[in-house]
């Protein structure tokens, strides 16, 4: 079967939303998971700053 001229067309600005969507929640996981290894190194520099033991932060 072959396709017509705006099927073609339909199929491929279908490619195109589902690659934009998918690299959007990649740049999302991506983002969350940076921002979290942040958190977790400024804990624990707070911590030894505080002089106490990393664990107590947990």
């Amino acid at each position: 079967m072959r396709l017509t001229p705006e099927q073609l067309e339909a199929r491929k600005r279908r490619n195109l939303a589902i690659a934009g969507g998918l690299v959007a929640f990649i740049v999302l996981v991506f983002t969350i998971t940076v921002l979290n290894l942040k958190r977790n190194i400024d804990d624990r520099v707070e911590a030894e700053a505080a002089g106490r033991t990393v664990e107590a932060v947990r």
